[in-house]
C-alpha cells in the first residue's frame, strides 16, 4: 500500500456513517451527492483506491481501465449489475455489496403496497384530495386469506413470505434455485403454476442478465383476473408497456413499481414512464431500501468491508474474489496477492519466499473460479526484489503489501 493516505470516492449520497468509518481509519474521503456518468467518473477516478457507488453509477470497462490505482469497489446497495464484474476481477479489483442490509425495508414497502392496493387506498386518497367523499367498500378487500405469489425466493422473498403468512396470506413461491420453504409456503415447479393461483404476484429476482425481460405479455396473460402485480427488484425484468395494457383492460387490478429500465440521475429530474397517470398504480422512485435505518446499516457495512480490506486484506463476503480473512499478527508484515487459479500457483509464490530465505509465519489461500487470493504474513519485511519477482510472475494479477 502507498505511504500516502488511501483515497475513497463515495457517490450518490452514501450515508455519512460510511465517511466517519473511513476517516477514522485514516483514509481521505471525497463525497459526491449524485451519480456520475462514464466520462465524469473517468475524470474523477485518478488516484482513487476505494470507490463507493449506489445503483445509478455504472463502473464500465473504460472506467476500470482509467482507474489504475483502484483496489476495491463498494456497491452501497444489493445489486451489482452496474459494475463490470468480469473486468474488475481481471484487474484484481475487489467488489463488495450489502446483500442483507436493506432487506427489511424492501419487505415492509411490499407489504404496505399490497395492503394499499387491496384496499384501493390510492384511489380513495386521490378522490379525497379532489373533494369527493366515497365511503363505498366496492373493490376493497382484506389481505387475509388471499394468495401471494413470490417470484425469487432469496433474502427478500423469504422474509416477505414469513411476514405475509403472519398477515394470514397463503404463500406460493417460484425460484430457479433449490430454496428451502419457510413456514407453510409452497414451492411451485413453474412460474405459470404460480401465476394461475396468485391474487398478488411480486418479483424479487436479482440482476443477472438472464432475468432481462423475464416478465412480459405472456406472463401477465397467465395472471388471474383482478390480481395485483409488484416489481421491487430490477427495472429491466418487466415489459411495462404490456403491464399498462393489462391495467387499462382491467385484467390487472393494480400495480406497484419501484424500479424502471431508465431512471433519472438525481432528485428533481423528470421521470418518464408509460405507467404514469393510471389509477391504483403506486409508483415510487427506487426507494425500496431507502429508509434511514437501511441506509445507515448499508453505509456501516460496506465501509467496514473497505476498511478491513485496505488495512488487513480481508475479502470476506466479496462477490468476485475468494473470501479470505487472516487474523493480523502484531509486528508482522503482510502481503496480499491475487493470482490466476492455476495448478502450482501457491508453490511458485512460496518458492520466491524460499529463494530469498523469507520464512512464512501465517498464510491463507482461497480460490474462486479463475482467481486465487493468498494472504501471507512474515516476520521479515519484504524487499523490493521480492515484490518485483512476485509482481513479474505470470500467475500474478495484483500485489499489495502492508508494512
Amino acid at each position: 500500500m502507498p505511504d500516502s493516505p488511501v483515497r475513497a470516492l463515495l457517490l450518490e449520497q452514501v450515508h455519512p456513517d460510511a465517511t466517519s468509518i473511513l476517516t477514522a481509519a485514516g483514509f481521505q474521503v471525497e463525497n459526491v451527492a449524485r451519480a456520475l456518468d462514464e466520462d465524469e467518473l473517468i475524470e474523477r477516478i485518478a488516484g482513487v483506491t476505494l470507490l463507493g457507488i449506489r445503483s445509478k453509477t455504472n463502473v464500465t470497462a473504460r472506467v476500470l481501465e482509467a482507474a489504475t490505482e483502484l483496489e476495491s469497489i463498494g456497491a452501497f446497495c444489493i445489486g451489482t449489475n452496474q459494475i463490470d464484474l468480469e473486468e474488475a476481477s481481471a484487474r484484481g479489483v475487489t467488489v463488495f455489496n450489502a446483500p442483507f442490509s436493506n432487506t427489511r425495508s424492501v419487505v415492509e414497502l411490499a407489504i404496505a403496497e399490497i395492503i394499499s392496493m387491496t384496499r384501493r387506498l390510492t384511489i380513495k386518497d386521490r378522490l379525497m384530495h379532489e373533494g369527493v367523499w366515497d365511503k363505498s367498500a366496492d373493490g376493497a378487500h382484506e389481505v387475509r386469506g388471499r394468495t401471494l405469489g413470490i417470484i425469487g425466493y432469496g433474502n427478500i422473498g423469504t422474509q416477505l413470505s414469513v411476514l405475509a403468512e403472519n398477515l394470514g396470506m397463503r404463500v406460493l413461491f417460484f425460484d430457479t434455485a433449490d430454496r428451502l420453504a419457510l413456514g407453510n409456503a409452497s414451492r411451485c415447479t413453474t412460474m405459470a403454476e404460480l401465476l394461475s393461483q396468485s391474487d398478488v404476484v411480486t418479483l424479487h429476482v436479482d440482476g443477472r442478465a438472464s432475468n432481462n425481460d423475464l416478465f412480459g405479455e405472456e406472463e401477465f396473460a397467465l395472471m388471474k383476473a383482478g390480481s395485483l402485480f409488484l416489481n421491487l427488484s430490477r427495472g429491466f425484468v418487466v415489459d411495462y408497456a404490456a403491464l399498462r395494457e393489462h391495467l387499462e383492460s382491467g385484467h390487472i387490478a393494480g400495480a406497484a413499481v419501484d424500479v424502471f429500465p431508465v431512471e433519472p440521475k438525481g432528485r428533481g429530474d423528470e421521470f418518464v414512464s408509460e405507467l404514469r397517470g393510471l389509477p391504483n398504480v403506486i409508483l415510487t422512485p427506487h426507494i425500496g431500501g431507502s429508509t434511514e435505518e437501511a441506509q445507515q446499516d448499508i453505509g456501516r457495512f460496506v465501509a467496514g468491508k473497505f476498511r478491513d480490506f485496505a488495512l488487513d486484506g480481508s475479502t470476506a463476503l466479496s462477490i468476485n474474489l475468494p473470501g479470505v480473512a487472516l487474523p493480523q499478527r502484531p509486528g508482522g508484515h503482510r502481503l496480499m496477492l491475487i493470482h490466476r487459479n492455476v495448478p502450482g500457483a501457491l508453490a511458485t509464490i512460496n518458492g520466491v519466499f524460499a529463494e530469498h530465505k523469507v520464512n512464512v509465519e501465517a498464510q491463507l489461500l482461497g480460490t474462486r473460479g479463475e482467481l486465487g487470493y493468498v494472504v501471507t504474513d512474515t516476520a521479515a519485511a519484504y524487499t523490493p526484489e521480492i515484490l518485483a519477482e512476485l509482481t513479474a510472475l505470470p500467475e500474478t494479477v495484483r500485489l499489495n503489501a502492508l508494512s
